[in-house]
């Protein structure tokens, strides 16, 4: 008497939804929202320039803050290594983008790569904001002072979002079943397909 039921012509349909539920998936979505974050953040700032760039020039500038002598000497005031920052988070973020964007499509495509890819782009967009915007600019420039200029609360949400991304990434992830049939009519164990 065979263990396993014969095939039915709806499992592998069944199994293929239920896979969607899966960890990996989860990891590949969440890979993916952040990718897609990015993606957007870079076409926004290089089709519409000037408007972080004010961002940039007055976080560097240190203008709308307290003003505090003892901090006003770490001010960048030169257009030119403003600009060069500016130009810099951009490329940072675009190639953030292209390796989540490699990561998400190597869950389904490659996935012995999956788990690096994801890591290596979450890891990019964590010192991005992390380092970048909470470290530098929101303590070393005084980020935090300004009213007008402050991007600490959607530095926080990348962080977050990326950071539950990478936990999610790393929790070990099951290997899948094997999908066993039992052959129609055969009394023997099921195919496997070896």
């Amino acid at each position: 008497m065979p263990t396993t039921s014969a095939a039915r012509p709806g499992r592998p349909a069944r199994d293929r939804l239920l896979a969607l539920g899966s960890l990996p998936a989860a990891a590949a979505v969440l890979t993916g929202t952040n990718a897609l974050y990015l993606l957007l953040v870079v076409f926004g700032n290089v089709t519409d320039f000037a408007t972080n760039q004010q961002f940039v020039q007055h976080v560097l500038a240190m203008d709308t803050t307290f003003h505090d002598r003892q901090l006003m000497w770490r001010s960048v005031t030169s257009p030119a290594l403003q600009n060069a920052a500016y130009v810099t988070i951009i490329a940072w973020e675009a190639l953030s983008a292209l390796v989540l964007t490699a990561g998400t499509l190597a869950w389904w495509l490659r996935p012995h790569l999956a788990r690096r890819l994801s890591s290596l782009g979450l890891l990019l967009m964590l010192l991005l904001f992390g380092v970048g915007f909470i470290g530098i600019g929101g303590e070393w420039f005084a980020m935090w002072q300004s009213k007008a200029w402050n991007g600490l609360d959607a530095a926080i949400r990348n962080v977050t979002l990326a950071g539950l991304a990478l936990v999610l990434v790393h929790l070990p992830h099951p290997a899948p079943l094997p999908t066993t049939t039992a052959r129609p009519g055969a009394g023997g164990p099921p195919d496997d397909g070896a």
